[in-house]
């Protein structure tokens, strides 16, 4: 055995060029495969944090009946208590107490149905990207009673500006007629036009006044670092609940389900591309191989006729492969784990990501997933797809007579 894995590896270097060629598209698919793979789950993490961060956060403390019909009455009562409850359980600032109610607003001139959100200016910024995203004028402040934040193409659609006053008529949460006027304060410009047309932002006191809520709201929000970190946080914070039947604890994908589907559909599309490279280098390989055997044809005819079964002439071209592979594995590996490890720490990005990440208050790099996955997979397939193109060649010694073998030109 030892000798057949001798003579492999001299055969492997016979024709050191194409050897080399070889392993180099192993191993330049292996690094491309390691970068795009880490870059991809990583993005997929910052799509999440920024997705979260404009409105649901990580998880949320809401009524069982309030997602699915989101009714005033399905409430969370005594919600500023219980978020300050939750952000000395959960040992961080990033909790927040909101209310919502949907109403018609009205200037001047015209009227829009609008969700008006009641927040805690001194938390919100630490939960939501939102208040980041103020254009003109400012972010509510912590002794803000009937002042107002809304979105561009609601002040647009109400041709309302700073200073502005805004009427509000709803419905409070025992049924009563709820009215308000508020001034504007800010206007802020997130991007996506559905949220700047309806959107707009209250003093969570204030909201409580107008809407009949007394102390109640709709949900505690709460934003985490790490999605890993989600888990535990649920289970911290249901135990908190564990008094209360009629609250439950909701976590970002609960909050946001198409944001997975729409990950899911991304990665399958990825995995297409990642299988059409894998498969052009596992061709690569395949035709190195038969041309080895091929060029070598009356050799083998020779080792047949002394008496060398087919069985092992297949098993010194399926070692060549492996070692071939396996070379190009290491070196994939080795190259990849670097690239990540230095993207981990610098960052990635690319002309024009600073601008847009600047438009949407991102952050203007992204970082590759540091994973088992991110750095094994890839190569491991190549790997296992490049053995498995020695089939072929190695099929073919089966057929060989040695007679005609060596007369082989």
């Amino acid at each position: 055995m030892n000798v057949t894995w001798v003579l492999a590896w001299r055969n492997l270097w016979r024709h050191g060029r194409r050897t080399w060629l070889t392993v180099g598209a192993m191993v330049f698919c292996n690094l491309l495969l390691v970068f795009m793979i880490s870059l991809q789950l990583g993005s997929y993490q910052m799509m999440i944090n920024n997705s979260l961060a404009m409105v649901s956060g990580h998880l949320q403390v809401q009524h069982r009946d309030f997602m699915a019909d989101q009714r005033m009455r399905d409430s969370v009562p005594a919600v500023a208590a219980l978020a300050d409850s939750v952000r000395e359980a959960l040992g961080t600032e990033a909790v927040a107490a909101r209310g919502q109610a949907f109403a018609l607003a009205s200037s001047e001139d015209r009227s829009f149905g609008v969700l008006i959100t009641g927040v805690q200016p001194l938390y919100e910024p630490s939960v939501s990207s939102f208040p980041g995203l103020v254009s003109r004028g400012r972010y509510l402040q912590a002794d803000d009673r009937d002042a107002i934040v809304i979105g561009a193409v609601l002040a647009r659609n109400l041709q309302v500006d700073l200073g502005g006053e805004l009427t509000f008529l709803g419905s409070g949460r025992d049924g009563s007629f709820a009215a308000g006027v508020a001034t504007v304060v800010g206007i802020v410009d997130t991007g996506i036009a559905d949220i700047d047309r309806v959107v707009a932002q209250v003093p969570l006191v204030w909201f409580q006044d107008v809407f009949t809520m007394a102390d109640a709201g709709h949900a505690v929000v709460v934003r985490l670092d790490e999605l890993d970190a989600v888990p535990a946080a649920v289970s911290t914070v249901s135990s908190l609940l564990a008094a209360d039947g009629d609250l439950r604890v909701l976590d970002w994908d609960a909050l946001q389900p198409g944001l997975r589907q729409a990950i899911q559909s991304d990665m399958a599309s990825g995995w297409l591309m990642y299988g059409v490279l894998i498969l052009l280098v596992a061709f690569s390989v395949l035709n190195t191989q038969l041309m080895s055997v091929l060029e070598r044809t009356r050799e083998f005819g020779v080792m047949l006729a002394l008496g060398m079964s087919p069985g092992r002439l297949a098993r010194l071209v399926g070692i060549e492969t492996l070692l071939m592979a396996s070379l190009g594995l290491a070196l994939g590996l080795f190259l990849g784990a670097l690239l990540i490890w230095y993207l981990s720490v610098a960052g990635f990005t690319y002309p024009g990501m600073e601008e847009m990440a600047a438009r949407f208050n991102m952050d203007e790099r992204m970082y590759p997933e540091v994973s088992l996955l991110a750095l094994a997979w890839g190569p491991v397939t190549v790997f296992v797809f490049t053995l498995l193109a020695a089939v072929y060649p190695s099929l073919r010694l089966f057929r060989l007579q040695p007679v005609a073998a060596m007369r082989a030109v």
